[in-house]
């Protein structure tokens, strides 16, 4: 007889209040459980793709979707790393159809000076002291680093054009540089020389890969910057990822950066799908 007064009492406190509270006086939802609460049974939420009740599948867990919406069962996958193993964290490419160019005036005035920027050719020589090299603009991207056990990876490839008359006696040529950044720091050079040939306005392909270890976790920026160095019986304009004459095109001469992070996993992101 109690057994069934007490039912008909939460019925009654559904009906009337819409709210129950158990250890508690003032109930803030519909079921409101001041206490530790074991469950024995499935627990089941609306699945509002279909508008049906899902209990979720095996090792799935139930996700809050925010102020007014229903939770969500979602899948928790760790992912499986082995120790003092370098794995791919992070990888993408990125594109610059601007480039930067250069003409005669643009290049160290004396041997000494050339020889003085040369001498500054060095690991992690900060950008600013490598006097009027300039960075291709989109080429600047940040990245990330979560481990300090690291090896970064990168590729770069752009197209050089000079406006060279037709190759005669003596030759005609330009010499150049082009250096990878990470957080202004110099992490690798490449000196290459573009020469007239017997067709005009030449252009090469130039293509550098270099790689920087243990890196101090949090983000960090790449970028790319060029110089012109010397010249050799011109004056011509110089293009490094850009187009200084028709024969080619602001795509053809477009520059291209990939950058891969290996790491040795310290910190254990979970992901949830």
């Amino acid at each position: 007889m109690r057994r069934l007064i007490l039912l008909l009492s939460i019925v009654s406190g559904f009906t009337i209040s819409a709210q129950i509270g158990i250890k508690t006086a003032s109930p803030k939802a519909i079921l409101d459980v001041n206490g530790d609460m074991n469950l024995r049974g499935k627990l089941s939420v609306l699945n509002t793709n279909d508008n049906t009740i899902f209990g979720g599948t095996n090792d799935q867990i139930l996700v809050s979707q925010g102020e007014g919406y229903p939770p969500a069962w979602k899948s928790l996958r760790i992912p499986d790393y082995e120790q003092n193993k370098f794995f791919l964290i992070y990888n993408n490419s990125f594109s610059d159809m601007v480039g930067i160019t250069f003409n005669s005036n643009e290049e160290p005035a004396t041997a000494a000076a050339l020889s003085t920027l040369s001498s500054l050719f060095v690991k992690n020589t900060n950008f600013s002291s490598l006097n009027t090299f300039k960075k291709i603009p989109l080429l600047s991207q940040q990245f990330e680093a979560y481990s300090a056990q690291s090896k970064v990876y990168f590729q770069f490839e752009t197209v050089v054009q000079g406006t060279f008359g037709a190759n005669g006696n003596p030759d005609s040529s330009i010499d150049y540089a082009c250096g990878i950044f990470i957080d202004d720091k110099l992490a690798n050079i490449r000196l290459r020389n573009i020469k007239a040939s017997s067709a005009t306005n030449t252009f090469i392909t130039h293509n550098q890969i270099g790689m920087a270890q243990n890196l101090s976790k949090g983000t960090h920026t790449i970028s790319v910057g060029c110089k012109r160095l010397k010249s050799y019986n011109t004056s011509a304009t110089l293009g490094i990822g850009t187009n200084v004459y028709s024969n080619i095109n602001s795509f053809i001469a477009q520059s291209f950066l990939r950058v891969d992070v290996y790491e040795i996993p310290q910190v254990f992101n979970t992901i949830i799908n």
